[in-house]
């Protein structure tokens, strides 16, 4: 599997050859990429758009009309040891 920084190299540079331009900030425990949304975006660009975003560990979108659309991923440096710890199992209540 890909390093962290490979995989968001990597979405970043397919967002930006789909003709969107995000910028990444690097953390400690994560890498965030960060894309205005132009609204003039045809189904077939959010299609694409939803595509990129869904190979990060999480993703969203948010809008307003003040600020306009914006698109966000990130992905985790340290991921969990295991598919069950992601998705909780194993931890009792």
């Amino acid at each position: 599997m890909p390093s962290p920084e490979v995989r968001a190299d990597g979405i970043a540079a397919e967002l930006s050859a789909a003709g969107f331009a995000p910028h990444l900030q690097h953390h400690d425990d994560r890498i965030e990429m960060e894309m205005e949304v132009p609204s003039s975006v045809s189904a077939e660009s959010w299609q694409e758009l939803l595509r990129l975003l869904a190979q990060a560990d999480w993703f969203g979108l948010v809008s307003s009309e003040k600020y306009g659309r914006t698109a966000w991923a990130g992905v985790r440096k340290n991921a969990p040891a295991t598919i069950q710890a992601v998705r909780g199992h194993g931890h009792q209540l």
